[in-house]
Order: structure tokens, then sequence, then C-alpha cells
């Protein structure tokens, strides 16, 4: 075909060296890219130039839109755009208006042809030059340009000048070799002479090199200071042409924020007989080569790096005329890919520059400015009213894929790499993404509306065209075509071989969720399932290409590009039939039926075809089905965009250049005004995004980028609803126009005339069942007015319906009204109490219930009197005042103060949680509460209240819970709370005397445990004896009961030892760390008389740690006695092990050997009880063994006065006893204290 004629395209392979050369005909095996892309092209206005001046160049200000033009005889003229300043302020409603000049101005000042123009954005200047030499820099001021430097050398004539990528410097090359290098300010920096001809200059991206063009067609290499590097390798030439090509033209695009991972090729090098290289870098050896087959007159780069644009001149034969040469503009993606072919009418293709958006081309063609609009092919997709796109962010070498609901105007953003495809259907949108990897795989990605990802499949093959239905995602390389079905649809009932081999071998729906077959496969009776699977790639790539896909929910489209057209059915897998179109197929789409296929080419031609698989007539039904592909007559030319109605199979519209069509069969409608991309097309509307506005701006994009068209059918029947009373009119052009839209439109017209017939009719071609009956109950009414009402109250009309009611004196048909839509605050404006009343403030507690006002809640709950809901929305503010209150406001007995009681148990407030289960009447839930909070107290106190005998077992129960897990301090606290107090006692001694380490690690820790023993056999034996004098007092009990009752008090106490003798563990311990710190602090005495009261305590301490204790201290005393009976005690206790008996002999003999044991004297003291004479030290009497108590305070024995006995009253002998243990000390010892030494109670 003659679309591929002069289309080549190579790369530089690896194993290439720089400098290398091929004839023409003994070219590398350069591999052949044909994957082209959907951007559209098209001419949309033409400017002349006054006097017919042809026309040398024009410049496009990319930042401010400013066109400056020049060409012979000194015409140099500055225009500009209007639609350029609408883009910046914001005009999106006018993006489809023809642009009108909003500046027009000529400059004057040269005189010979212009040659070069060129812009400094930065500083707002235009530069220009003659063939004369002459260099003006022209400045803008108050809307005027105006000359502001004047440079003029008249030896040789200027051929190029570039601003660097800053705007700072400007270089500026003579044909002659001279070169000149300023400042933005005129400022020259320098200059030099080369010694060839020059023809054109570039600056790298960075500023560092600078690229000088040889008129033979050479490119060197300088640095900014114009020292030579090297020159540029050129491979897209011939061997053998080199030096004799003229360069057309050099565009290096600045790429700044490229790497080295993901540098694109931005060096374009194009010369005059077509040839075109692509690099990377100046020096790069692997470049992108290109054939164009034009007379080359210039290129350019887009603003964004995406599209190098090369204009020329190309033969094109006449037939029998002379062949004649026609303008061409063609579009290379950077890698190569030819993307489009823009034909210009015109002698001479001499200049083009991009507009800064990259959406518009200028092209100075003979005496005219052409410009050309770019329909770019945006990755975009529209569902469930949600738009979203992706825009790619090189600052962050990823896309950013945003979620707008254009409905709530809410934005969820996304950021993915490599995204390359984005479609959707109704409900949910697939992106196609590369895998950040070395694998090279690409995902696919289902996303709902918010950008969630429901589901993903990883892909071996590269996606080049995908497309997806309600069900199905179908992505095809250029040979293998890959069906998932995303998620569960119909199964489609088929007797074709490939659904009987299905149901023979049992094939699941899991094995038909992802299928995968290559293009040339025939489909052909026991070829196979085509699961993914069990897929082979083929080794030989297949010569005819797949160019376009398209999907409906019955079948899907593969073209390809030779012409060739295969469907397929859907879901079940089978070739249905196959046939050629006459064109290189770009775009295709199928109507809803799948019944026609509209088939854009690469010239941008619409066609149209007739697609329906219908049975043939000379075979059987079982067989092959006919094959379609009959063209229409229809053609559409310089068409971009186009959809099949969702709802109709006869409608579409389609973008012609700036107009939209609506087309009916095969009957365009009236254009109307346009450049938005369609979103949708159902219900006769089509909502339509100026997308080109969205990615300017994708992070703030406003709903003014929102546009919807109605069709021609539904405007003029609005028009004739509107303007034409009689309905018969209306319904006859519905009828020869019929689309559900209308009808319902039609039905509801005849309503608000209550004309029935008709809307009856309506209904019934509408299928709105609902509707029909309206109609029949309309009918049942006798009265107009209620007739009208009801028709306002069906189109919503509330208000108005209310007041038809109240005309006729129905109030209560329109309470009924407010009722039924829950218009509660209305309900109440209509009446005064009742029951009406109270239902609409609950329905208005629930409305702010519904919204999480609880305490506006509250305030309706409450005039309405719904408990119900009060107690729960109490509840939920955390109101408990306000919920304990209600317990007394309920009647006894009331289930909600089970509820009640449930809401306080379970935030822990156990005495309203008690109230409200004994107003109903609970008490075992009140007790089982009381236990389940550990509140015990209240627990015991309520069952003897209400004599509930299940106390005791319950407690011993949890007791022996909280044994078994060895919580035993828990145990303690269990029963204190239920005031157990010998239990709790036996439980503290225990834990006493299983303390680790004991007396020698620590014996504070044994002393509190053993206190608090003791303080609760006290408090036992206080409780006892307070209900006995109780009793007593009420004269309730004799004397035999008491002391029955204080014998079995006795027999509890004197069942274990610990309790017998509470305080003994505590004195014991008492003593000993009073022993040992009075010992630290150097008052052996002291230490001596208080460890002597430790012999006492050898069932409560062991042996070797009391009488060492003694010893130590009475050897520091001096009272040698006393420590060789220690002594003695150490040496034959056979509690001691052998080896520290065998010590503690080895020591008393060297103590011995040197004191003889004998006490010193000592002050001598009677015993309280016999008088008989001791040392003060003794802890009990030698003549009546009475067993003297001793100062808690200081450990000494208190011998307390008699009258007339002792040693007489005085400070020192004065004896005091603590009210809490009733242990002794003496006066003189506490003054200083404000607790009890033992028990430490004040």
């Amino acid at each position: 075909p003659d679309w591929r004629r002069g289309r080549w395209l190579v790369e530089a392979s690896r194993s290439w060296v720089a400098g290398q050369r091929w004839p023409l005909d003994q070219r590398p095996s350069w591999s052949c890219v044909w994957p082209f892309g959907t951007m559209f092209v098209y001419l949309s206005k033409k400017i002349a130039i006054p006097h017919n001046l042809n026309l040398q160049v024009v410049a496009w200000n990319s930042a401010q839109g400013w066109i400056a033009c020049g060409g012979e005889s000194g015409l140099l003229k500055v225009l500009k755009l209007e639609s350029s300043a609408g883009a910046e302020g914001g005009a999106v409603v006018k993006a489809g208006a023809q642009s009108n000049l909003s500046m027009n101005q000529t400059l004057e000042g040269h005189q010979g042809n212009i040659m070069v123009i060129t812009w400094n954005e930065n500083f707002r200047k235009l530069t220009t030059s003659d063939q004369n030499g002459l260099i003006i820099v022209w400045m803008l001021h108050r809307g005027i340009w105006f000359e502001e430097m004047i440079n003029n050398r008249n030896r040789s004539v200027v051929r190029d000048m570039k601003w660097s990528a800053d705007c700072q410097k400007i270089c500026i090359i003579y044909e002659d070799g001279a070169v000149i290098v300023g400042t933005v300010d005129g400022q020259r920096l320098w200059g030099k002479e080369i010694k060839t001809q020059l023809a054109f200059v570039e600056w790298s991206p960075d500023g560092k090199n600078i690229l000088f063009c040889t008129l033979n067609g050479e490119v060197h290499v300088y640095d900014n200071e114009g020292i030579y590097s090297h020159r540029v390798p050129i491979y897209c030439l011939d061997s053998g042409t080199e030096g004799s090509v003229a360069i057309a033209g050099i565009d290096w695009y600045n790429s700044t924020t490229s790497t080295s991972e993901n540098q694109v090729p931005t060096l374009c090098i194009g010369f005059e007989n077509g040839r075109v290289q692509i690099m990377r870098s100046e020096s790069d050896d692997k470049s992108v080569l290109i054939d164009t087959q034009l007379r080359c007159a210039g290129l350019k780069w887009d603003p964004n790096g995406t599209t190098v644009a090369i204009a020329g001149m190309q033969m094109q034969s006449q037939g029998t005329a002379a062949d004649r040469e026609v303008g061409v503009v063609q579009f290379y993606a950077p890698s190569g890919q030819h993307l489009r072919t823009l034909r210009v009418p015109g002698n001479n293709l001499r200049s083009i520059s991009w507009e800064g958006n990259g959406l518009r081309l200028a092209l100075a063609v003979d005496s005219h400015i052409f410009f050309a609009n770019i329909r770019p092919d945006y990755l975009w997709g529209y569902f469930s009213h949600t738009l979203v796109y992706a825009v790619l962010k090189k600052e962050r070498s990823e896309h950013v894929v945003v979620f707008w609901d254009t409905q709530s105007d809410e934005k969820y953003t996304k950021y993915i790499k490599h995204v390359t495809h984005i479609r959707s259907s109704d409900e949910y949108c697939v992106l196609v993404t590369k895998a950040d990897d070395s694998t090279g795989q690409h995902i696919v990605i289902i996303c709902n509306d918010i950008g969630s990802p429901m589901d993903s499949k990883y892909l071996d093959i590269e996606p080049v065209h995908v497309a997806m239905t309600n069900s199905h995602v179908i992505v095809a390389s250029e040979d293998v075509v890959y069906i998932w079905m995303y998620r569960s649809s119909v199964t489609k009932q088929t007797h074709g071989e490939l659904g009987v081999a299905a149901g023979i071998l049992g094939v699941g729906s899991k094995r038909r969720t992802e299928m995968m077959f290559h293009i040339d496969e025939s489909f052909a009776p026991g070829s196979g399932l085509h699961d993914r699977d069990s897929f082979v790639a083929p080794t030989a790539p297949t010569q005819d290409t797949i160019a376009c896909i398209t999907a409906t929910e019955h079948c899907f489209l593969v073209a390809r590009d030779s012409g060739a057209v295969q469907r397929y059915s859907s879901p079940h897998l089978g070739l249905e039939s196959r046939f050629t179109i006459r064109c290189r197929p770009q775009v295709i789409a199928a109507n809803s039926d799948s019944t026609r296929m509209s088939v854009i080419d690469i010239n941008g031609l619409l066609t149209l075809y007739d697609i329906e698989v219908r049975p043939s007539a000379s075979r059987g039904a079982s067989d092959r089905q006919a094959a379609g592909g009959n063209q229409l007559e229809f053609e559409r030319k310089d068409v971009w965009n186009m959809r099949w109605a969702s709802d109709n199979p006869d409608l579409f519209a389609i973008m012609e250049k700036t107009r939209m069509y609506i087309v009916r069969g095969r009957e365009p409608e009236e254009p109307i005004l346009s450049n938005a991309y369609i979103c949708a097309f159902r219900d006769l509307q089509i909502q339509s995004v100026l997308i080109d506005e969205v990615i300017q701006n994708p992070e703030n994009p406003r709903k003014e980028v929102l546009l919807d068209f109605e069709t021609k059918s539904l405007r003029d029947t609005r028009d004739i609803l509107t303007k034409v009373s009689n309905l018969k009119d209306a319904f006859n052009y519905v009828e020869a126009n019929p689309h559900p839209r209308l009808w319902r439109l039609l039905a509801e017209a005849a309503l608000d005339q209550l004309d029935f017939g008709v809307a009856e009719k309506a209904f019934v071609r509408f299928e709105d069942y609902q509707g029909v009956q309206l109609v029949k109950r309309l009918r049942l009414l006798d009265d107009r007015v209620k007739q009208k009402a009801e028709v306002a109250a069906y189109f919503q009309r509330f208000d108005e319906a209310e007041s038809l009611y109240c005309e006729i004196d129905r109030k209560d048909l329109a309470l009924d009204l407010r009722v039924r839509l829950g218009d509660w605050f209305r309900v109440i404006q209509l009446t005064r109490g009742g029951s009406e009343e109270q239902q609409a403030w609950s329905h208005i507690g629930d409305y702010y219930a519904d919204r999480g006002k609880w305490s506006n809640a509250a305030q309706y709950y409450a005039k309405a009197q719904n408990n119900t809901a009060l107690v729960d929305t109490y509840y939920f503010l955390e109101d408990y005042d306000s919920l304990e209150r209600l317990i007394n406001y309920l009647p006894e007995g009331g289930p909600l103060l089970m509820d009640i009681g449930h809401k306080f148990a379970s935030v822990g407030l156990c005495e309203q949680a008690v109230q409200a289960y004994l107003r109903y009447g609970d008490v075992k839930t009140a007790v089982d509460t009381c236990v389940l909070l550990n509140q015990w107290d209240l627990a015991v106190n309520l069952a003897q209240q209400q004599n509930f005998q299940q106390i005791e077992g319950l407690l011993a129960k949890y007791a022996q819970h909280l044994l078994d897990k060895n919580k035993k301090i828990e145990a303690v606290q269990l029963y204190r709370k239920a005031n157990r107090h010998t239990e709790a006692a036996k439980l503290l001694s225990q834990l006493a005397h299983e303390t680790p380490g004991g007396a020698q690690k620590n014996p504070e820790r044994v002393k509190k445990l053993y206190l608090l023993a003791a303080m609760e056999v006290e408090k036992y034996k206080t409780k006892t004896l307070d209900v006995q004098m109780t009793g007593a007092t009420q004269g309730t009990l004799t004397t035999a009961q008491t002391l029955q009752s204080l014998v079995t008090a006795d027999q509890s106490v004197a069942s274990d030892r610990a309790l017998e003798s509470p305080w003994r563990g505590c004195e014991g311990f008492h003593l000993l760390l009073l022993a040992q710190r009075q010992m630290y602090e150097g008052h052996y005495e002291a230490a001596m008389k208080t460890a002597l009261h430790l012999a006492d305590y050898e069932d409560i301490l062991d042996t070797q740690t009391i009488y060492s204790l003694i010893a130590l201290t009475s050897y520091y005393n001096k009272y040698f006695m006393q420590c060789s009976r220690a002594f003695i005690k150490l040496e034959a206790s056979t509690d001691i092990p052998e080896e520290m008996r065998t010590k503690f002999c080895e020591l008393a003999l060297r103590i011995f050997m040197r004191n003889p044991p004998h006490d010193p004297s000592s002050r001598m003291l009677p015993c309280p009880k016999c008088s008989t004479r001791m040392h003060d030290w003794c802890t009990s009497c030698p003549n009546c063994n009475y067993r003297l108590p001793f100062c808690v305070a200081s450990g000494r024995t208190v011998f307390e006065d008699k009258p007339g006995v002792g040693p007489g009253p005085g400070a020192d002998s004065a004896v005091m006893k603590c009210k809490a243990c009733r242990h002794r000390m003496y006066t003189a010892e506490v003054r200083k204290l404000r607790n009890c030494p033992l028990c430490h109670s004040a």
C-alpha cells in the first residue's frame, strides 16, 4: 500500500561503531516500527499576508503567545491570537471557537528579506535579522513593539541566532564563519572566526556547548568559551554523500529533568534530502535514523519534547499530469515512530513553530500562515461520573493519576510509574503500567471510581492496544491478544464447536477467566481452548500486525495493518467472521448492538461498515455465519474523535476539526462549535470534556471544562412541547424519531396538561409500568385540582402540591404527602398535637441521630417521649446523669430498665446498673454485675439485704479461680473487699512465709505481709466484737448465746497458728530490721538488747540469722557471756550445715581465747510480776519466767512502773501503747515520731 512507501525507521544497533557508513543498497537489518499513535492533526485557520509577500520564517513565543513572521522586502509582523490569552485566563467555553487576532503590528526597520527570528521568552524580547546582516532587538512597551538595539555587519549574512536555555546569552552566526556570543544586555562576551561557512547554531540544554552546522552538512561542537571539542557523528546519510547534503534544521529540546535511566533522544538533526537522526547527546552512537522522503525545510520539537515536527516538500504523482511538490509535515515520536502526516496546500513550506502548550502549530506557506490543531491521545477515561486522567510529572519521573468525581468535585490522586493506557467501562477503569523492575512485564490494574485497585494481572506481552467492556479487558500486542474476564457476566449460550468442547471437557470458569491467542490462529475445531496457561508464543513475528481493537458486550474486533478485520465472540471465545476494509485503520469502534463499525484511518477519514453477522443462506444454522464488512455510504474528513451512543445503535457523535456532528443513521445534524473530547453519549445527551484544559492544570480542574450537548431531536422536542399547545404534533414528531427520553418528555408534558391519553401512550412506549399505573390512578380522581396536585407531587414539586391540597381544604392529604416524603419539620407545622406530632418529633430525632448530632437528637426524642431512642442517645453522648434520672422516670419492671443496666455495666458504673436491675426486679443480675465489676462490698450488702444465699459460693469460686492462676495478691484483695478477713490473713501469712530470700533478701516485704495479715485478724476481731456488742445492746442475745459466739470465734482463729498469734511474724522481722539498723548506726548496746528478743522468735526466723546477729551485737558490746551462749547455739544447731558450724567453732575459739566469757555490770530493774531484780537487757524473769514486752521503737525491755515499787516514775520509764496494734513503747522514744514504728498507724 502507498502508506508504507517512504516510512522507514532505524535504531542504531549496539554493535555499530561511531563513523561507520553503508551504501544505500547494503543497509543493516533495520527493524520497521509500525505502532502508529492516535494523534490527530488538522488545519484550522489561515492568515493572509498583505501584498502577497512570501514568508520566510515564523516563530511562536511559547510563554506569552506572540507570533512573529518575517518575509520579503523587510516584512515583519507580530500577531497574537485571542485564544492564547483565553487559555491563560480560563475562557474554556470558547475553546472550540475561531481565534481572532488581538494584536497585529507591523514592525518597520528591515529593508531586506527577513532570514532569522528568535524569541527571548524570559525577558520578552524579539531578535530579528535580514539578508543585509542587520540585527534588531525589539522590546514591548505599553503594548507596542519598538527598537531597543541595532547591530549591522555588512560583510556577511546572519544565518542563525539562538538564545541559551536560560535566555541569558545569544549566539549569532554569519555565513562567512563569524561567531558572536553576547548577553541579553547587548554586551559582547566573545567572538570567533570559524574557517568554514555556517548554516545553523544550537545551544546544548545545559548551556555548556554550542553546535555549529556548516553549509556542507557537518556539525561541530564547541564549548561555551569558543574552544573546539569534536564533530558530531552523522549516521543517517548514505556512504559517499557526506559533505554534499546541506543541513535543513537542528533543534535540541531542553530536557533538564531526564536522567541516564530514562533519557530519551532530544537532539534532532535534519538534512535537505529528508534524512533525520535523533540523538540522546552530541556523542550518541545509537541514534534513531529516519528517512522522511521529503525535501526538508525545517524541524521543531513540541514544548513537551514528545513529538518532533519535520516540514518540507514532497513530490506527488498527478497521474497523466506532471508531478508537483506539496507541503507535508510529518510527526515523529522521540523513538522514531511515525505518528501522523499533515498535507499543507501551497507551493513552498518554509518554516514551522509550536504554540506554548503544544496544541497548535504555525506554518509559513507562501504568503500565508496556516495553523494546525494537534489533538493528542491523552491518557484519560470517564466512568461513573468520574474523570480519570494521567499526566507525566517529569520532576518525579512518574505519572500522577487523578480520579476526579465531577459531581462532588472530590479528587483522589495516585502516583504510578510508566502508565501506558487508560480505558474505562460503566463502573470501572483499567490502568496499564510497566512493571518497575527488569522483568519487562506490564501490569493491568482494575480500579474503582476512587482509585482503589480491585484486581490486577501481570502480562509478558507489550500492551499496544487496550479495550474494556463491563466484563472484559482486551489487551493486544502486535500479534497476540489477551482477554481477561475481570468479573462474572452472563454466560453466552453458544452452539459452536468451542462451546461444545468446553462442555464436554468440563472446563470451569477459572480456565476461561484469562484467554490468550495469536492473531493468525485459525480457531478450527480441536485447536485448543486458548487459555493463557497453555498459550505458547510463536517464534516468527507476524507480517500483518494489529493496528487497533475495539470491544462491546457481545464481541470484540481486531483490525490489522492490511485492513483485515476479525470479529470474535465474547465471553466465549470464537472467531465469528473475517472481512477486509480498504484503508489502514487507526481507530475503530462498534455500536451498542455490534451491527456497525466506524473506522478512522491514518488520514482522519471516517467510514462506516456493516458488520452484522447473519446466518448464511447456503449453509445450516449451525455452520459458520456469513461475513459482514460492507462499506456504507458515509464519509467524513478530518475526524479526530467519535463515540457511539450507548443506548441507540443508530446514533453517534463525531468531532470534525472544531465542530461536533451528531449523526442519526447516516444523516448528520447541524454542527455544534466545540473542541472537547467526547466522554459519553446516552439519553440523546453528549457529555464532553475539555481535556486540554484539564491536562494543563491537572491538580485543580474546574467544572467549567465539562460540557453537555443535546441532540437536535431532543432540542426540537423541547421546543415543540414549549411552543405548541397541541400534543398531537409532538406525539407525531416523537413517533417519527423514537427514543425513550423523548417519550419520557412527552409523557411528562402530557401529565402537566392532564392529557392522560397521550401520557398513557407515551408511558407504554417508554415501558414505564409505574407511569401507566399513575395515569390509571389519576383517572379515578374526580377532582381536577387533586389530579394537578398528584402530578405536581410526581414531578417533585411538593410545595405546589401542598398548596393545591390546602386550596380544596384537604389538609389531611397535604399532611399525608409530607409524611410519605419524610418532611417531618413541615409535618409539625401542619399539625398541632396528636400522635402525628409525636411521630414527627421522633423522626426528626432520627434525622439528627443518623448524622451523628446526638445532642439535637436527644432534645427531639425527649419531646417525642421516645424513651427507647433516648436511652441510646444518652449512652452515645456519655450523659450518664441523664440516663440515671431516666431510671426513676420509667415504670418498674419495664424492659428498658434492663437495657439501661447493661449500658451502665458496660462502662463500669456499678451502683447505677444495680439501681436499674433492682427497679426491674432482677436481683441475681445485680449481684452478678457487682461481682463482675469487683464491687464485693456492694455485692455482699446486696445479698444480705435481698437474702441472696449464693454469694458465699460465688465468692469462694472466684477466689479459688484466682488461686489456681497463682494470683494470690488478687485473691487477698478479693477477700478484703468481701470482708473475709481470716482468709485474707491466711493468704498473707502464706505469702510472707513463701517470699523468696526471706529474712536475708526481702525482710521489709516479709514484715509488711505479716503486718497486713495481723491487721486483717484485728479487723475480724473488731467486727466480731461489734456484732456481739450490738446484739447485746439491743437485748437480743442471752449470756449463753454471747459465750457461744465468743467460743466459736476463738475456735475459728485458733485453727491456724498465724491467726492465733498474728503479730509474732511482724514483731520478729521488726526486731530484725531494728537491730540491723542500730548496729550499722554504731548503737551496739541498743542493737544487742534488741537482738536478744529475737531468741523468742525461732518459729519465725531461722537459727543462724537469730544467733549470728546476737553474737555479733554482743561481741561489739563486750558482752562475751551472751556472745558465748549464742555461739553455743550456732555450734549445736542441726539446722545449720556442718561446714558452717565448723567455721563458727573456729571463730569462737579465736574470740574466747582472748576474751573470757563474762558480761560487764549493768543496770538492775525489778520484775513487774514478782519484783525479782534482773538486768535491764533480760527478756524474761529468771525467777518466774515472765516474758517481758519490748519497746517497738527502741527494742529495749519494757519494765512498767508500779506504785511504790521500782525506780519510781520518770520521763524515761513512761510507757504508752499503740491504739491499733496495742504494742508498748517508751514515751521518750516516740516523741519525734508521728506513726507507730511497728504498724505505722497514726
